[in-house]
């Protein structure tokens, strides 16, 4: 039986994620309403100014912001995820792109992650916060391995601040989710049941102001906030700065 739990938030998500992989990519775009894509470019617009020679790319799934990373930049791009059935149909993907030589794909956790302080160039992460157990000490072990002047970016859900836009995202999220996940199978259908219901806690739990401030106390400066699609994505960035 597949149950939340805040003591092991990553044993939850692997198993989450375990039956996903084969049509994840195509799915993560029904389910987020056509907005995945936009939402990834975004984020990736934010990391590509300042031309990283080297990114990590958090919680890299599929290894779809990876393989944009490499299409977009010079960068040698390493993706970690936790979920082995994941990376490989990622790895797969990467070899289908012909982008096996700029593109490493490593199992690991984003909260100890197994590389040396100041690594890279760049990092990003995709839809990781709500599956760990302390986000603050996630976001500070992110920032750890990034060299000083480097840029951390973030994509997330989000919960619509207005009230009209709040009341369609409920009903999407509530009502319509789990019928489109339903469609693609048992897997898609427990995602769609959780999605919604794991957003909104999330936020109760951790404010938008206060996962802004996670990032200044992690060492990140000139923090940067986009809130898209009506209020349904998230997408952040920063400066990492010495110390």
């Amino acid at each position: 039986m597949l149950t939340w739990s805040r003591q092991d938030p990553t044993r939850f998500a692997q198993q989450l994620f375990q039956g996903l992989p084969r049509r994840y990519d195509m799915l993560a775009e029904a389910l987020s309403f056509g907005q995945n894509r936009r939402w990834r470019r975004a984020m990736v617009d934010s990391v590509i100014e300042s031309g990283p020679a080297s990114v990590l790319d958090v919680a890299t799934g599929t290894a779809g912001v990876a393989v944009q990373l490499a299409r977009r930049t010079g960068a040698r791009v390493t993706g970690i995820d936790i979920t082995e059935a994941m990376l490989r149909r990622g790895r797969t993907t990467i070899l289908q792109e012909g982008l096996q030589e700029r593109i490493t794909l490593v199992d690991g956790q984003a909260e100890r992650l197994p590389f040396p302080d100041a690594t890279f160039d760049a990092l990003t992460f995709t839809y990781l916060l709500r599956y760990v157990a302390d986000p603050a000490a996630t976001i500070a072990e992110l920032a750890r391995v990034v060299r000083p002047g480097g840029t951390v970016a973030s994509l997330e859900f989000h919960v619509p601040p207005r009230r009209l836009a709040r009341g369609a995202w409920w009903l999407y999220t509530r009502l319509v989710l789990p019928v489109l996940g339903g469609l693609a199978g048992r897997d898609w259908y427990r995602v769609g049941r959780f999605l919604g219901p794991s957003i909104s806690a999330h936020y109760d739990r951790y404010p938008l102001p206060s996962t802004v401030h996670a990032w200044q106390r992690a060492g990140l400066a000139e923090v940067g906030v986009r809130v898209m699609s009506l209020g349904g994505g998230l997408v952040m960035w920063g400066r990492r700065v010495d110390g």
